[in-house]
């Protein structure tokens, strides 16, 4: 490969990353607002939490759309298009006075934005790389967990400098700028490939109709199923439950990016590791640690201990949305990876979405989130026994 190609590749690598820093860090970064307006407006977390769900579940409707046009397009335009959207939205947020505007707005703009940040960006980095396929996709991941590190923090510093509304203005427009950019930086799709060089070579695989026709593509929806209502639940909840339990806004929003901190180490290992030992291995080794992690979690009732968990289940949720993109292109091929990936992420958004709602709804309830804790670790032990039910495609 010449150093031109080295350098093109670069500097998709980084857009990939500012994409995923931006779009995550800001998903992140919303449970940092939950106590300020649970006090200001009286919202409760039901409330609060129904944005969040929205987003997953927008985000798994177009999960679809995102990845046939990243297919038929390539990812320039279609993350500059949803680029605007998450930016214009997250500043309107600025504005919200009535639940049903934040829901909305929220919902909408940042499932937006959700939809394409890992369809594109990782089916971008999959047909771009071959043999370091799962080492590439961990270094992209990286910059999804420094947004989770940097952002909520961020977020803090604001809402206690400017308050809450100069905050949301402020971080829209940041977004906003990021984002095109990133977008720009990450190209057009790439023509065939017309050399042998193992890098750039895309093994094409199944078409989506063969793919749906498999046990083994049914058997990833059902894991991410059960793995994304885990993934998505407790980034939302974590910080209020930490400021619950006795830690102030700012520590607690600590928690919150110690578990980006320590999935940075699972995106790169799981990264490295799948290029080696092979994705249902990944997935098997990421739900056992999921699993511990939530049964500890349901244990838990002094503040400082959460940051032991942050660490397990920390590096779970790294090594998560690290596997799941390499394994679909290892069991299927690139002919479709964008629109397999979409499909994929559907599923686990129908959980996804509806578990960050639920758990709010069961502390409205009862005033505690131990049993959305137990769900959430039923879900990952049967996350568990359908990896180890995970066979390679024979016709691949």
């Amino acid at each position: 490969m010449n150093k031109s190609a080295r350098s093109n590749r670069a500097v998709i690598v980084v857009g990939a990353c500012l994409v995923q820093f931006t779009v995550i860090g800001g998903v992140f970064a919303f449970g940092v607002f939950f106590s300020t307006l649970e006090s200001e407006l009286g919202w409760t977390r039901t409330i609060l939490s129904a944005c969040t769900s929205l987003a997953f579940l927008v985000m798994g409707v177009l999960a679809i759309v995102a990845g046939r046009l990243n297919d038929r397009f390539g990812p320039r335009w279609v993350l500059i298009a949803s680029g605007l959207i998450y930016g214009c939205g997250y500043a309107l947020l600025s504005s919200v006075r009535e639940p049903w505007q934040v829901i909305l707005l929220f919902g909408l703009a940042i499932g937006v934005g959700m939809a394409t940040h890992d369809i594109v960006t990782l089916s971008t980095i999959a047909r771009r790389f071959n043999a370091k396929r799962g080492r590439m996709t961990g270094v992209v991941k990286v910059g999804a967990a420094c947004g989770q590190i940097i952002v909520p923090l961020v977020a803090a510093f604001l809402i206690g400098a400017y308050g809450w509304r100069q905050s949301f203005l402020l971080m829209g427009v940041a977004a906003l700028i990021m984002l095109v950019l990133a977008a720009w930086a990450t190209g057009e799709k790439p023509a065939p490939a017309t050399t042998t060089d193992d890098d750039i070579i895309k093994h094409q695989g199944l078409s989506f109709t063969e793919v749906r026709r498999t046990r083994q593509f049914w058997l990833f929806c059902a894991m991410q199923f059960m793995l994304l209502s885990c993934l998505m639940t407790i980034p939302v909840h974590i910080a209020i439950h930490a400021e619950d339990l006795g830690f102030d806004a700012t520590t607690a929003a600590a928690v919150l990016s110690s578990i980006g901190a320590v999935s940075i180490l699972g995106r790169l290992t799981l990264g490295w590791g799948i290029d080696q030992i092979g994705g249902k291995r990944g997935y098997i080794f990421c739900f056992t640690l999921l699993l511990i992690s939530l049964l500890l979690l349901r244990h838990i009732d002094e503040p400082r201990y959460l940051f032991g968990f942050a660490l397990l289940y920390g590096f779970a949720h790294g090594g998560f949305f690290t596997v799941i993109s390499p394994t679909l292109a290892e069991y299927f091929g690139m002919q479709a990876i964008g629109t397999i990936f979409g499909a994929v992420v559907f599923f686990g958004a129908l959980s996804g979405s509806a578990g960050p709602l639920i758990a709010g709804w069961i502390f409205d309830s009862t005033g505690s989130y131990d049993w959305a804790f137990v769900v959430l670790a039923s879900f990952a032990a049967m996350g568990l026994v359908l990896a180890f039910r995970l066979r390679p495609v024979s016709s691949i």
